[in-house]
């Protein structure tokens, strides 16, 4: 990933050294997992022997191999461990003896019910970073009942104000409140681990998904609190400013066109041949305009409407307004800036030789990150991982014909 690196130290990656064990499921957890592999942390991921992660299974698939598993599983050393078992509860406890972080996502309860408490891990290993990623947090009338994405996305308000204002709450057609909860779990990870620094020893790490997404949907709660307001659905329009739509383009293209700042408005406005409507008292605030999208979305609507695509990106450009194209998959694989920021990135692999995925999240100058390689098939590292722990060839045979590993 191009960035002017300078590499600084012994070249180590930035998390070089930092030993994680993945023991979540089904996308929070994992993910999280994955950003820290992406910037050095060594990571097992631990599956159970029956099936692995079921985002193994999740999405497409060549081959029958899945193929989000290759994005998810990246930069981790597969192994099998049935934990309910006493002796999988072995292997994990020998595990953490030498981790830095455990993170897990089965329900509250279901760690203590295999005698593998925080307190018990703890004993095992005091500077250990239990991070615990549930649906709705581990305490609470919610806390031992099933959760998912789709539910999170649902109470925290997200579904309510998304989609049309006469049409019905829209959910996202991806793992939105997982993704959020991923990076708000790698987040706290790094913040526990920097206190642990201070403190010397580890924490538990209590992450719901219903809390990271209510957070990033703005000061709702206190609009609500200090003026009684109750967001409601407005489509692509903001309530905060206009315009701020999608736009179609004499072509047939859509683009979508951001007027955060006063100072963009204005530019579009006059771009777009209407210079008198900066003269309305309401036009100098982004509220004044919200309240009068309909006339600014008549004017930009009408103006893009009479142009292709290109001459309106181009005198966009040119007047240092805010547009951009509504992409698919296909133009992000295309478009030039994605390149230029190395996005999208080829990557060695075993089954069909290389595979393109998103790159490392963010660039770091001195100690960038690297996908090294692609998710492993179930218990490919098995040998590699357990081996040092004293565990030889016949006991490995021995714990997979009982159903260990």
């Amino acid at each position: 990933m191009s960035v002017d690196a300078r590499p600084i130290g012994d070249g180590a990656a930035a998390l070089d050294g930092l030993r994680v064990i993945d023991a979540s499921t089904l996308f929070a957890g994992p993910l999280a997992a994955t950003l820290l592999g992406d910037f050095g942390a060594e990571v097992v991921k631990l599956e159970h022997p029956r099936g692995g992660d079921p985002a193994r299974g999740h999405g497409h698939a060549k081959d029958g191999i899945g193929l989000w598993w290759k994005l998810l599983g990246r930069n981790k050393r597969a192994v099998t461990c049935y934990l309910g078992d006493p002796a999988g509860r072995d292997l994990l406890l020998r595990l953490v003896d030498e981790a830095d972080v455990l993170i897990e996502n089965f329900r509250p309860g279901t760690l203590e019910r295999w005698g593998l408490a925080p307190a018990t891990l703890h004993e095992r290993n005091p500077r250990l970073v239990l991070a615990r990623v549930t649906g709705f947090g581990q305490r609470g009338p919610m806390a031992r009942l099933p959760g998912f994405g789709t539910l999170a996305e649902s109470m925290s308000g997200f579904a309510a104000i998304t989609g049309e204002p006469d049409g019905p709450p829209t959910l996202p057609p991806f793992g939105l409140a997982d993704g959020i909860a991923a990076l708000t779990t790698a987040f706290a990870v790094m913040t526990a681990l920097q206190a642990r620094e201070r403190t010397g020893v580890g924490q538990v790490v209590d992450v719901s998904l219903i809390e990271p997404i209510l957070t990033i949907l703005g000061p709702q709660p206190t609009v609500y609190d200090q003026l009684g307001i109750v967001q409601q659905r407005t489509g692509n329009r903001s309530v905060n400013n206009a315009p701020r739509n999608t736009y179609r383009t004499r072509d047939g293209r859509w683009l979508a066109v951001s007027t955060s700042a006063q100072a963009i408005a204005e530019r579009v406005i006059r771009l777009v041949g209407r210079p008198e409507l900066l003269e309305e008292a309401w036009f100098a605030s982004g509220r004044g305009r919200a309240q009068h999208a309909d006339v600014l979305d008549a004017a930009v609507g009408s103006w893009v409407a009479e142009r292709d695509a290109d001459e309106v990106i181009a005198a966009f450009g040119e007047a240092q307004a805010a547009v951009a194209p509504i992409y698919d998959i296909r133009d992000v694989m295309a478009d030039p800036q994605y390149a230029a920021l190395d996005s999208i990135v080829s990557v060695p692999d075993p089954d069909f030789g290389s595979v393109r995925m998103q790159n490392v999240l963010f660039r770091l100058s001195g100690t960038p990150g690297k996908i090294h390689w692609t998710g492993a098939p179930l218990g490919a590292h098995n040998e590699e991982v357990y081996g040092p722990l004293g565990i030889d060839a016949d006991q490995l045979r021995e714990l997979r014909r009982r159903g260990v590993v």
